[in-house]
């Protein structure tokens, strides 16, 4: 039986319906109770209180861990305990790439390996799904705001990586292995903001945001540090943050969806 954590969220809600798909028993687990399909038991838990997992580790062999929280070795010991043998981040590419600024992925990371399970770290680049955040402005008056308009990066359909956390839990051969996430090509924020006005088959305007005005509204919801870090990714990449990882691939046997699939297959978000 597998645990997935965030199981409401743009990659946990996907990695539910593959696993299940796939045969496989699963736990979802998230802060507030959602029905779930079929076959789905579902805990409400928060991951910033560890001993709150604990019924939903019973019987549990692997688990699926995001981010939150700050003692991942309290939810780790505990799910040791519950008899869980292996266990898959999903961690951020920030983490390898700038560790200083992404203290606290890097920790989670670091908790992981020392945890005594089998584990794998997922690495992934930035979701396309972050272009959620447009969706009021682009059903309003069709507009796109965003800074580092013409700065490509390789972004990721949260399929692709719950796709890969499926084959990951179900397969062999990934303990102790750290995979690098991303899409198949480097796209600009002006050429997502297009790319969701073919999808619509309406024109998406594209504004371009000062840096001031995007760190402004970022501050709302990011802690500083954090904010610092995203900005400066997203304006002045390193070289391995707009180089795209084979690794999807390697795992799946298939190139990784383009950002125009993304947004057509998630057009009505923005109508």
């Amino acid at each position: 039986m597998f645990v997935v954590t965030g199981a409401t969220g743009n990659v946990g809600r996907e990695l539910v319906r593959v696993l299940v798909e796939a045969g496989e028993q699963v736990t979802a687990v998230s802060r507030h109770a959602e029905e779930r399909p079929d076959g789905v038991r579902h805990f409400a838990a928060d991951l910033a209180d560890p001993q709150s997992l604990r019924p939903a580790l019973d019987g549990a062999r692997a688990l699926f861990l995001l981010v939150a929280g700050e003692d991942p070795q309290g939810i780790l010991d505990l799910a040791r305990t519950a008899g869980v043998r292996r266990v898959v981040l999903l961690s951020s590419q920030g983490a390898g790439t700038r560790p200083d600024v992404y203290r606290h992925p890097a920790a989670f990371e670091e908790a992981v390996r020392r945890s005594g399970l089998d584990w794998t770290i997922l690495r992934s680049g930035g979701l396309n799904s972050n272009s959620f955040a447009w969706a009021g402005t682009i059903r309003a008056d069709r507009t796109a705001a965003a800074p580092f308009g013409d700065v490509g990066l390789p972004t990721i359909d949260p399929a692709d990586v719950a796709e890969v956390a499926a084959a990951v839990l179900r397969g062999t051969g990934h303990a102790g292995s750290t995979y690098e996430l991303t899409g198949p090509a480097p796209v600009t924020p002006r050429q997502r903001a297009a790319a969701i006005g073919e999808a619509l088959d309406t024109p998406v305007r594209f504004v371009e945001q000062s840096r001031e005005e995007a760190r402004t509204r970022m501050l709302a919801f990011m802690p500083e540090p954090v904010v610092e870090g995203t900005l400066a990714i997203l304006g002045e990449p390193l070289p391995a943050e707009q180089q795209p990882s084979p690794a999807v691939e390697q795992l799946l046997g298939r190139a990784p969806r383009t950002f125009a699939d993304w947004a057509a297959r998630t057009a009505a978000a923005f109508h």
